[in-house]
């Protein structure tokens, strides 16, 4: 028997979006899907999720498989952060060595990680999110290259060390860049390149 054909995408989530095609809770029923984003084809599910404010690559498929390939400790996730404040040598010290975070009910210390400064700061297409309410103060970006996935992890990671996420946006997973992709662009793939052993 032939295996199905399935379908994957790379996406460039724009902020504002939910990570998710179905709406199963009355209090979002306001919230925007992925699946006005484009006509996907049915049983296409989101690898992994960003929250509502965050941007970026996202990767959907339709082989379940695939989707736990790419979330597994394998395979990179990029990230370039602004945040609040002028980040300091030692706060991106802590970040590369692991930080602790609370995870649900209970603390969890992360995982060494990549991070460095990003000086000049990268330029994207202007956001309508919370991230503007601060542009009176100064701000910094960084690059942090993360293997795992915890909720909302980067910003509880930056927060630990003093300097609050204002923006994120995942530029990278294994080799699968965002590359020029504007906010709310949709490209069919015919398989991610993840790059990992």
């Amino acid at each position: 028997m032939n295996p199905p054909n399935h379908h994957h995408f790379a996406i460039h989530k724009p902020g504002g979006y939910l990570s998710q095609f179905v709406n199963n809770q009355d209090k979002r029923r306001n919230k925007k899907l992925l699946g006005e984003l484009h006509d996907f084809p049915e049983g296409t599910m989101a690898i992994g999720r960003l929250d509502e404010d965050s941007e970026g690559l996202l990767l959907l498929t339709t082989d379940g498989q695939m989707s736990e390939e790419v979330r597994s400790k394998k395979v990179e996730k990029e990230y370039y952060v602004e945040l609040d404040g002028e980040v300091t040598q030692e706060a991106i010290a802590q970040l590369k060595q692991g930080v602790e975070i609370r995870t649900r009910a209970k603390m969890y210390q992360t995982l060494p990680c990549k991070a460095m400064l990003l000086d000049p700061a990268p330029v994207f297409e202007a956001t309508t999110s919370k991230a503007n309410r601060r542009r009176h103060r100064p701000t910094s970006w960084l690059s942090i290259t993360i293997s795992e996935g915890k909720f909302r992890q980067v910003r509880k990671m930056t927060a630990a060390v003093g300097f609050p996420t204002l923006r994120l946006i995942r530029i990278r997973i294994g080799q699968v860049l965002l590359g020029d992709m504007q906010a709310g662009d949709v490209v069919e793939v015919d398989d991610f390149q993840l790059g990992h052993d």
